[in-house]
């Protein structure tokens, strides 16, 4: 789709649902704010003190958001701690904590943490199947005793989407707080957060944004909510009219950007900068069509020729994100293989085999290759010696 605008690696590389390839503007931003420190040192400044929110309106375009709603700050863990610092004040009955049993750890880690602080009750709704899980459930789970609940807009293992409006709006019509994991989602499947109401979101910008390994994570928090003072406060979230006036009292930026706690990492910034400049040439919409016709032809390839792996993404493209999980008893071992063989693909413990065709820079060719090889290996047992040999993903 825009593979011209990427530095890719050797091979053939499936794998951007983990970490994006390098965007050439990312590259050339890092640059130029390396030649701004070279050149200005410390007045360098001048150009940096308000750069993580000139990134928001694009940011906003990205979530569906308006500009004072997102910040591009620290971390998905991070950010998750200061909303729920912010947000969570369990009263009375209302004071538990819902997740799932298929969220990312971290994120499982501070719910706990904070459920521990309040004596709540932190749930996880189970998967039956152990990959995918049934919305009905999850709204069963929303029960007058609820405070907060955190839902991934995609699975991380299998790929699944879930109905974030319907959830949404399902939470808020009980008056439960509402966030978002969205990690697996933005910059590949388009968002309407403040339209469907969602009270704030979380996420990265090393997947399929493409800002770089440890790039700064991206914060939502819906306008309502503003006039909430963070329950977790740093120098950097301080009016920036006031800032360098260095009093004790902190008195809030306006909107998202009074979430950011210490001085940003400019460098990595920079390639946010970069990064996001790819989407000012695109629209979602195409990029989310791409993204299903690629997945569905490769899940097409995988049923027509590997039959042995089992397909675990949703086949409605209304339910699945932007990369495909395989289950197979000896998919470390074919992961391994792959790799061995030029080919990037992810693995999750115990079976799966996750393949992003990214529609920014994957193409039909890659996906046909990589069958052919895996049913290579299949046939020839050849993983099996690589699995011996050792290697690691």
């Amino acid at each position: 789709m825009r593979r011209d605008l990427f530095a890719m690696p050797p091979g053939i590389y499936l794998d951007g649902n983990s970490l994006g390839v390098m965007p050439h503007a990312a590259r050339a931003a890092v640059l130029r704010r390396l030649d701004e420190w070279q050149r200005d040192a410390v007045s360098g400044w001048d150009h940096w003190f308000e750069l993580a929110e000139t990134l928001s309106p694009a940011l906003a375009r990205l979530v569906g958001a308006r500009s004072n709603e997102v910040i591009a700050t620290g971390s998905i863990t991070a950010n998750l701690h200061a909303l729920l610092a912010t947000l969570y004040r369990p009263e009375g009955a209302r004071r538990h904590l819902v997740a799932t049993a298929l969220d990312f750890p971290s994120d499982v880690y501070a719910l706990h943490a904070w459920a521990e602080r309040f004596g709540a009750e932190l749930r996880l709704i189970p998967a039956r199947d152990g990959q995918t899980l049934r919305e009905e459930e999850i709204r069963a789970a929303l029960t007058d005793d609820v405070a907060l609940v955190l839902l991934p807009t995609v699975l991380y293992r299998s790929g699944a989407l879930l109905d974030v409006p319907g959830l949404t709006r399902a939470a808020r019509e009980r008056g439960i707080l509402i966030g978002w994991d969205a990690a697996h989602s933005v910059g590949s499947v388009p968002h309407e957060l403040h339209d469907w109401g969602a009270d704030f979101a979380v996420w990265c910008h090393y997947k399929y944004v493409n800002a770089g390994p440890g790039a700064p994570g991206g914060l939502y928090l819906h306008e309502r909510h503003h006039h909430l003072v963070p329950g977790l406060r740093g120098w950097w979230g301080h009016d920036k009219a006031t800032q360098f006036e260095m009093a004790h009292t902190f008195r809030p930026a306006a909107g998202a950007g009074a979430y950011q706690l210490g001085t940003p990492p400019i460098l990595a910034l920079a390639a946010l900068e970069g990064a996001l400049s790819v989407f000012d040439t695109v629209e979602l919409a195409e990029v989310r069509a791409r993204s299903l016709e690629l997945t569905a032809y490769l899940m097409a390839l995988v049923e027509r020729h590997l039959p042995e792996l089992r397909v675990v993404t949703p086949r409605e493209p209304t339910r699945r994100g932007g990369h495909v999980a395989l289950a197979h008893p000896q998919a470390h071992a074919l992961s391994l293989a792959l790799r061995a063989r030029g080919i990037t693909p992810d693995f999750r413990a115990p079976d799966i085999l996750r393949l992003a065709p990214v529609a920014l820079y994957n193409t039909e060719a890659e996906l046909e290759t990589t069958v052919q090889v895996l049913r290579e290996l299949l046939d020839t047992g050849a993983y099996r010696a690589v699995e011996a040999a050792g290697r690691v993903t």
